[in-house]
């Protein structure tokens, strides 16, 4: 069994900057892939940004490609989200998931129905 836990949304303004992270129990976790997702009032949840089991692969929506960026720390069970030049658009509930393998395909990494543990997430609100 796998427990997420994020941290570090909160509300900012337009062109501030938040780092989400993410606690992960469990002693394989240096062994899979990592995802961050959001989910806007009444829309589907999409796909933000992905990390391979070593850190070594990322992947990036578009829409967050050059602002955002994703690392891990495996000796700490942790995977974060550094986001910057923050933009109303933005604003979203922020989910990590763990992948149940260490990397795959685009179109594997970006879909949700890859990923087999979710945590609660947390919510981000970018003001204009």
């Amino acid at each position: 069994q796998v427990q997420l836990v994020e941290s570090g949304g909160g509300l900012v303004q337009a062109g501030g900057s938040l780092r989400l992270s993410c606690a992960a129990s469990g002693r394989t976790f240096s062994s899979y892939a990592m995802g961050w997702f959001r989910q806007a009032p009444g829309k589907e949840r999409k796909f933000v940004a992905a990390i391979s089991w070593s850190g070594g692969s990322t992947y990036y929506a578009d829409s967050v490609k050059g602002r955002f960026t994703i690392s891990r720390d495996n000796a700490k069970n942790t995977v974060y989200l550094q986001m910057n030049s923050l933009k109303p658009e933005d604003t979203a509930v922020y989910y990590c998931a763990k992948a149940p393998h260490g990397w795959g395909a685009v179109v594997d990494i970006t879909t949700s129905g890859t990923y087999d543990y979710w945590g609660q997430g947390t919510q981000v609100t970018v003001s204009s």
